[in-house]
């Protein structure tokens, strides 16, 4: 029986300190929301799941609006915290951490959280997820270094280019053959 998980990004969304679980969308993170909502209006969709961050639960939103479903929250879906600290991370440094992440999956910045132990944390969602709906399609809103580190999980593919090449929203089907994954296609096109 085969299980389908669309994974899909969050919309762009502006950073602001001490604000990531809150954080909304951009205007342009609401217009593409409003794509990729029609972009899956002719989807079957049995269920819609999202980490519980703002950001991505409005990237879902429309889509489970659409078909009358709940949107349910699941924690393990949330965003990794690179590191603990109060203040944002300079670009060149968070794209440091972010490659040094796949290089070594054990190391954290102080603070933080590794590689391994959010790339963990993803893979038994998606699993839970697959074996709760069984046979089912399932949108699963979540973050992009989430998303590459759980498809990473499945095929060494998945590394930091196709980290940096993911645009927002993005969205990726993984299909499961009981709990065995058997394909991986991109379904958003910008």
């Amino acid at each position: 029986m085969k299980t389908s998980v669309l994974l899909v990004r969050h919309a762009e969304s502006s950073v602001h300190l001490g604000a990531d679980r809150t954080r909304g969308l951009t205007d342009r993170g609401r217009e593409d929301v409003l794509r990729l909502t029609a972009a899956f209006g002719g989807t079957n969709i049995d269920a819609v799941v999202s980490s519980p961050y703002l950001r991505a639960v409005l990237t879902v939103q429309g889509i489970a609006d659409g078909r009358g479903l709940p949107v349910r929250l699941i924690e393990e879906l949330r965003e990794r915290e690179l590191h603990g600290g109060d203040a944002i991370l300079p670009r060149a440094a968070f794209l440091e951490a972010v490659a040094n992440s796949f290089a070594d999956p054990d190391a954290a910045l102080p603070g933080g959280e590794s590689f391994r132990a959010a790339q963990s944390r993803g893979v038994l969602a998606v699993q839970d997820i697959v074996r709760r709906y069984r046979g089912k399609t399932i949108v699963a809103g979540t973050h992009g270094s989430l998303m590459t580190m759980i498809l990473r999980a499945y095929e060494e593919r998945f590394d930091y280019a196709f980290w940096e090449r993911l645009t927002m929203p993005d969205a990726y089907r993984m299909t499961f053959d009981g709990d065995k994954l058997i394909a991986v296609e991109r379904e958003w096109n910008e």
